[in-house]
């Protein structure tokens, strides 16, 4: 499946995060940058796994409603760090402040990266060798 290729892509890269140094703010900067890549790719993948199970939301365009729909049937997902990883990504454009920069990227490093890790785990351990025949 592509989706689950550029996820697991984009994750890739992301995971080297770590092993920045996240007080620099160009780092930070790149950090929250490849964050919202993770996550689209991550609610898009999400989305497409809903229409391969047949789940109406699957035809909804909002992340929530995908990501709330997805909780029910993937339990990989934590829901309360998908929807405080939704809310860091539609406020990510709203960060001025150095402090909170480099608190968002800590938050990535600790709590996002394990979490987009757990889907891509949770995703194969679902959907195993029939990921390769999914549209």
């Amino acid at each position: 499946m592509k989706k689950f290729d550029n996820y697991l892509e984009a994750l890739e890269s992301l995971s080297q995060a770590p092993e920045q140094d996240l007080t620099n703010e160009f780092v930070q900067a790149g950090v929250i940058n490849k964050f919202v890549l993770q996550f689209e790719l991550g609610w898009k993948l999400l989305k497409a796994l809903l229409a391969v199970e047949g789940d109406p939301k699957a035809a909804t365009g909002s992340p929530r409603d995908v990501l709330k729909a997805s909780f029910s049937w993937l339990d990989c997902l934590d829901e309360e760090t998908w929807l405080s990883m939704l809310r860091d990504r539609n406020t990510v454009t709203h960060i001025y402040d150095a402090k909170n920069a480099e608190l968002l990227a800590s938050v990535i490093v600790s709590r996002y990266l394990p979490a987009f890790q757990r889907l891509a785990d949770g995703v194969r351990d679902r959907y195993g060798d029939e990921l390769d025949e999914l549209a």
